[in-house]
């Protein structure tokens, strides 16, 4: 390993000492990424798969006061455990406008302080962050305390200064109606978008710019109150979570309302950004929440159709769930082989004909109640989307057109969770401890058992994965054996005319990837789940194993090219002989490049 390092950096003698001052030692690691021709790249060039979760909906309560855990050392400990148990190299971290300014005009940068505290506790794992100003049916401060639904986001001046109706939703069995039938959070969502001017005790403030200008104010606090290696692993910030309108108006589309209201927004927040410091991060902004629901009631048209191209200082940023399966109507059975493929490609081609890359910012399934028995075919299927647009059945005939890979973070990792003391709409009587503690979700992937455990089965959330390509994606798959109850999902069928391969992966976990090198010196990652302590690798390059930065014990595996060819690489955890493998892997590979 060490010659390789060596010889590497002898290979680029314009490397920082920044970066060749990695806690592991590596020049390589620590790089910025920002986005360069439709991906995330490094600034040695590589294209950057980012794979992770959101930190956390504990965010959206008061318990903690704002953040996702109640001290600095469970921070740290949670990082540390999340870079064991999943390998991710990327959070989407959440932060609320009610706890940046509680009262008009008042930043609490002791609040911000901890935010970067807790920041700090995944930057020193090597796990990049990028900031989510979150928001769910607006405020938690529109809701009564009797209500059986919560919010967050706005702080309560705000909300009083408004004089909304009471909030009532009706027949609502999913929190998220909400949305689209609680006249409270409709008016309060509308005033939002069309900058209100309400009167406060700081005298008259224009809602939207207020916003702005805080999260102007909590992205520069967090700059100043970080290192800069630490920043250096920050992507950049999520300017809203999930926006809609409200209610349109008179003869709008939702089409339009991206254009004339959704898209100046991202503007002014992308000038606020560039304001305090953040000129060199992307501004990770969403289209109109609906516009790829798989529930009719939910969806409309939207995807920025109408809006100018985004460029590389934006990255298209989609969420998605699988509302039909989560109602346990819609859809009865278990997600199948390549069953979120088309919603994923659509990310993917929205983000391409935007001029950017796309990222997949939540997606998940429930951990416990009445469809989390789907939970390991739905996160399988939406992981393999995230890996390749083909289906696992056709993969290896139709490869071509497996890629980009898609970035993602699954919602949610909540060490809370089942341990929560919420007071409910600031309610003492209702006192919630289960699940998510939050409208009656149950979606973390992880909790407390001593230390923390996995809700999910390992097998799909430690995944192998393409930390980093020295040139470009063509084609990338990872079979991960999941086991359904009794069932163990293989969907990847290795084809009949490549026996030497079939028999060398055997039952055995397996990934494969294709690449074009670019020439550049810094190798290939691929992340290499605690299943692999002793991979078989088949490949037309030399591999070596290595520690990831961060807690030891976390392996990644690198493929070394400085050259511009079409390169290939699987990976097994099964034993066998390579040789006639990488015969038909190499004869395989070419009607793929």
């Amino acid at each position: 390993m060490t010659r390789l390092i060596v010889a590497l950096a002898l290979l680029l003698p314009h490397v920082t000492a920044a970066a060749a001052a990695a806690p592991d030692g590596q020049w390589f690691d620590g790089a910025e990424v920002r986005v360069s021709d439709g991906v995330f790249r490094d600034a040695h060039g590589r294209e950057v798969v980012l794979r992770g979760f959101n930190v956390s909906g504990t965010s959206k309560l008061a318990e903690h006061k704002g953040l996702p855990f109640a001290s600095l050392e469970e921070a740290r400990s949670s990082a540390v455990a999340m870079r064991k148990l999943t390998g991710a190299n990327a959070v989407r971290f959440l932060v609320t406008w009610a706890w940046i300014e509680p009262q008009p005009r008042q930043i609490d940068h002791a609040y911000l302080d901890r935010v970067a505290e807790q920041v700090g506790a995944f930057t020193d794992q090597g796990i990049r962050v990028y900031v989510d100003f979150h928001q769910d049916l607006y405020s938690r401060y529109l809701f009564n305390p009797g209500s059986w639904y919560t919010g967050d986001g706005a702080p309560e001046w705000v909300v009083r200064a408004g004089g909304y109706p009471k909030e009532y939703c009706g027949i609502c069995v999913h929190w998220g109606q909400n949305m689209k039938k609680n006249k409270a959070v409709l008016d309060a969502t509308y005033d939002f978008w069309h900058n209100r001017e309400v009167t406060t005790a700081a005298g008259p403030i224009r809602i939207r710019d207020e916003f702005v200008h805080a999260a102007g104010e909590a992205l520069g606090h967090l700059k100043s109150a970080m290192s800069a290696e630490a920043f250096r692993l920050v992507l950049g910030a999520n300017p809203l979570n999930e926006p809609y309108a409200g209610r349109y108006d008179d003869g709008q589309t939702s089409l339009a309302w991206e254009r004339d209201l959704l898209w100046p927004f991202y503007q002014h927040f992308r000038q606020r950004m560039d304001d305090v410091g953040w000129a060199d991060k992307a501004a990770f902004v969403e289209p109109l929440v609906f516009w790829n629901q798989n529930v009719g009631f939910f969806a409309e048209p939207g995807g920025f159709d109408l809006v100018p191209p985004l460029g590389d200082r934006f990255v298209f940023n989609s969420h998605f769930y699988d509302g039909k399966a989560q109602s346990g109507v819609l859809k009865p059975g278990k997600a199948r082989d390549g069953e979120y493929s088309v919603d994923f490609s659509r990310i993917r081609d929205r983000a391409a004909a935007m001029g950017t890359t796309g990222i997949v910012s939540e997606f998940g399934h429930p951990v416990s109640g009445f469809t989390s028995d789907k939970n390991t075919s739905v996160l399988k299927g939406m992981y393999q989307a995230l890996d390749s647009r083909v289906p696992g059945a056709r993969w290896w005939s139709e490869a071509a057109a497996s890629g980009p890979v898609l970035s993602g973070s699954q919602w949610h990792w909540d060490i809370n969770y089942g341990r929560h003391k919420e007071l409910m709409n600031n309610n003492p009587d209702k006192v919630l401890t289960d699940g998510d503690a939050m409208n009656d979700e149950h979606f973390s992937a992880v909790r407390l058992d001593g230390g923390p455990v996995l809700n999910v089965d390992g097998r799909v959330v430690d995944r192998m994965f393409p930390r980093a390509v020295a040139g470009k994606t063509i084609a990338f798959t990872y079979e991960d054996r999941a086991q359904d109850g009794k069932n163990v999902l293989s969907w990847n069928q290795i084809p009949a005319s490549m026996p030497a391969v079939k028999a060398l992966v055997g039952a055995g976990q397996f990934g494969v990837l294709v690449w074009r090198s670019n020439g550049v010196a810094a190798p290939t990652e691929l992340h290499l789940p605690a299943s692999f302590s002793s991979p078989t690798v088949v490949s037309d390059v030399p591999s070596t194993v290595a520690p990831e930065p961060g807690t030891p014990g976390v392996q990644r595996l690198l493929l070394s090219t400085q050259d511009t060819g079409l390169h290939f690489a699987l990976v097994t955890n099964s034993a066998g002989p390579v040789e006639a493998a990488r015969a038909e892997l190499a004869t395989w590979v070419r009607t793929v490049g």
